[in-house]
């Protein structure tokens, strides 16, 4: 491959780019920073090995994997990715524990639903046999007690009627 400028190992190393060079498609001339953090986690020999031992379809995976570790290693010397990784699982565990609660919530507010429908429920069951019991009175009830209305207007008839007549004369 034939270069017009120099890949960013190359020219961090200060050396020509060989057209054969192993790094130049994974470490481009436009981001040096790349490749600085590698070879400062890695080291130049090691970033070339690690390519060279594998088939060319995975090396630009491996080669974005030892970039994103060696960022990592810059930024938290002592956990790396590995730091990152623990964040993300504790992440992880609060976001499974607060899903818990909100479906023991959503658990605990249908019950409760349920329960209040069960409730209106048996209310309008207790109201339709009212109801109905109200519809067939039992013997047991005088007429006052059926119809408070059937009282006063028989009073008022009778009123009436008595108004109307004299002694047993009507006028």
């Amino acid at each position: 491959m034939s270069h017009s400028t120099r890949c960013a190992a190359c020219k961090s190393l200060r050396r020509r780019c060989p057209k054969d060079c192993v790094l130049a498609p994974y470490f481009p001339p436009t981001n040096p920073q790349r490749y600085a953090c590698v070879h400062k986690i890695f080291g130049a020999s090691n970033t070339t090995k690690m390519l060279e031992q594998l088939p060319l379809h995975l090396r630009a995976v491996a080669a974005d994997c030892m970039s994103f570790e060696a960022s990592s290693r810059v930024e938290d010397p002592v956990y790396g990715s590995v730091g990152i990784i623990s964040q993300l699982q504790e992440q992880i565990i609060e976001a499974q524990s607060e899903l818990v609660k909100t479906k023991g919530e959503i658990a605990f507010h249908n019950a409760q639903q349920q329960l209040l429908q069960q409730q209106q429920m048996q209310q309008l069951q207790m109201i339709n046999a009212v109801d109905q019991q109200g519809e067939d009175q039992p013997s047991w009830l005088s007429s006052s007690q059926q119809d408070p209305f059937t009282n006063v207007n028989q009073q008022l008839l009778e009123d009436y009627n008595y108004s109307n007549t004299f002694c047993g004369f009507e006028f």
